[in-house]
This record gives structure tokens, sequence and C-alpha cells, in this order.
């Protein structure tokens, strides 16, 4: 429990850390952060300035952010009645009021929606794209990793050593582009998928419908380089265990290879691996940015890439609060994880 209570202490201040640092690099480095809205006029303008609180102190503006995004916010009862958002609770102490809400993340410049609503329309999008790449990478990249270590040295492990070192040092984006070129346009006659899409596509006789087709290319893409390096992970961790002392004693005992490998090696082989998933599980989720826009994916990079285009501030900021917050929590999860797949580490 100490540990635990530690690992949620530090993942708060880096995320209070990740808030502080965005907010004075959008709100004092550029200057006043209505240059980077869209061309409105005076009212609007008016508009934003009241609700970012720009005529105050930058002081009292960042606390005025961290009270908004809290989700146990006070305030005085008169500004509390003007607020843009519902509370969950909501308490009356004196002449504050005491609110139990959903962090509020202002509202888009382009279009006036909330920002948190933006990010959760989007966000399934993303999680499935990762879940679909990380899963796809995951296990063809151990069962790769697996054959290669039980035939070292042979044309079949060189093979996948080469294929490994250029899955990992092709860029993203480059591969985007030739697996959506050559799979989604030349060989589109063969392989049925398209260059872009996304999950939920609008047909105009058959209304709504769900195309898991247009997953496939960019999960694909997306997987390529944590499945080499999970295949190299698994294979060198392998041939690792293989060589200790209790592989041999199994072996001895005349317990047959698949039950060694199964029940003994693969599962002590696995804790690096389980590392590197975690670490590629978060990744995956911001390194998904210009995949999702090649692709036409709409998940949270291509809603970032539009608002960055479309000098939509809030946006811009609310996601990478939100990314910063899913890899402390992708993190502590995982810790605790790798503590229940390997006994001989223990939370503390």
């Amino acid at each position: 429990m100490v540990y635990i209570f530690n690992r949620l202490l530090y993942g708060f201040l880096v995320v209070w850390g990740v808030i502080t640092a965005v907010f004075f690099i959008f709100h004092v480095l550029p200057g006043d952060p209505i240059a980077f809205a869209p061309r409105a006029d005076p009212e609007q303008i008016e508009g934003i300035k009241k609700e970012l609180g720009l005529n105050e102190p930058i002081f009292v503006q960042y606390i005025y952010y961290l009270n908004d995004l809290s989700v146990v916010s006070v305030y005085k009862t008169e500004k509390a009645n003007t607020l843009n958002y519902a509370y969950l609770s909501h308490f009356q102490i004196g002449e504050y009021d005491l609110a139990l809400k959903k962090p509020y993340l202002k509202r888009s410049w382009s279009t006036s929606k909330p920002v948190g609503e933006i990010l959760w329309e989007a966000l399934p999008e993303t999680l499935w794209l990762t879940f679909a790449a990380m899963t796809f990478a995951t296990f063809l990249g151990i069962g790769l990793g697996l054959i290669s270590a039980m035939r070292p040295n042979t044309f079949l492990d060189n093979l996948m050593l080469v294929l490994s070192v250029i899955g990992i040092s092709v860029p993203s984006f480059v591969a985007a582009i030739l697996v959506s070129v050559f799979f989604g346009y030349i060989l589109q006659d063969w392989t049925g998928l398209n260059m872009g899409g996304t999950l939920w596509e609008d047909h105009a006789t058959r209304g709504r419908q769900l195309e898991m087709k247009n997953i496939i290319l960019p999960a694909f893409t997306l997987g390529i380089r944590p499945l080499a390096i999970i295949a190299q992970l698994t294979r060198n961790s392998m041939l690792e265990v293989l060589s200790q002392d209790y592989i041999r004693t199994a072996k001895a005992k005349g317990l047959s290879q698949a039950y060694v490998i199964l029940k003994h090696a693969l599962r002590n082989a696995l804790n690096p691996v389980i590392t590197a998933v975690s670490g590629w599980l978060a990744s995956l989720i911001t390194g998904a940015f210009f995949i999702e826009h090649i692709f036409r994916w709409k998940g949270l990079g291509w809603a970032t890439i539009e608002a960055v285009h479309n000098n939509d501030l809030p946006v811009v900021m609310g996601t990478t609060i939100l990314m910063a917050s899913a890899f402390v929590i992708i993190n502590i999860l995982v810790d605790i994880i790798y503590s229940l797949v390997d006994p001989r580490v223990r939370l503390e």
C-alpha cells in the first residue's frame, strides 16, 4: 500500500508539473493567447478573455486554471452561478461553493464545444487503434521471438533480426505513407482495403455502419515498431533463460520441451517484454497522431492536428494534459502487473 501511495503521489506531481508547464508555455511565452485564436469579432474576443480570466494577473489565472481542472473546486457563490459546466455535487459553505465536478478544460475556440467533450468523442477511436496495434504487436512479436530463440543463428533467426532492425528504423509517418499507398491504392483490388477511413462510416443508403477493415492498415503500421522490439526482447530473454540451471534440471527430469518452454522459461522471459509493452502502450497513444492524420482516422491525433491548424489553443492544451495523465496511469498499473508476473518483485 505504501508503494502504491508513493507511486500515486509521484504521478500526481508529474501531471501537476505538466499542467504548469503547458499553462505557462501557452500563456507567458507567446504573449497574449488571444493572438492564437481564429478571427473573431470584438464581442467574441471579449467573451474568450472573460472565460480565460485574462484581465487577472498571470498567477491568478493559473490558480483559476488549476481550480477548473480539479475535481474538487471552490468558487464564490456569485461566480459559481455563471460557470459553463454542471456540478456532480454542490455544497454551499458561507459565501463559497464547494463543487464536485468533472475536470473543465475550457471550450474550443473554433467550435465552441467543451474541450472535454471533443476529447471524449475522439478518445475511443485512438484507444481502439492502440489496442489493435498493441495486440497485433504483442502476440506476433512473442511468437516470432520464441521461434527465433528455438533456432538461434539459423537463416530464420538472421532474417528476423534484419526485419526487426528495419521495423525499428523506419519512421512511423514514412511507414504509414508506404503502407497506405501500397495496400490501400496499388493492391486495393486484392486487399479490399481503403487508404483511409474511420471505424464508423456514414453511408448515404446504408446509414452509419461499423467498418472494421479500416482499422487494419493503421493498426498494422502503428504496430510495426513495437512488434520488432518485442520480437527481439523475447528472443534475447528466452536465450538467457534457456541457459539457466533450473531449465537444464527440468529437462533432466524428463519433462517435454513444450512444457519446459511454456511453464518455466516463457514466464520468466516475459518480464522485459511486459516492461516494453507498457512503455509502448503509452507511447502508441501519442505516436498515433501522424498515423491517424495520414489514414484519416478521427481520434485524438486527428483532433489535435486539426486544432493546431485552426489555432485552437484549448484543445491542444487539453490533449497534452490528457496524454500526460494516460502515461502516469499506465505506468502505475504496469508496475503492479509486473510484480504479479514476477514473484521476485514485491511492492513495498
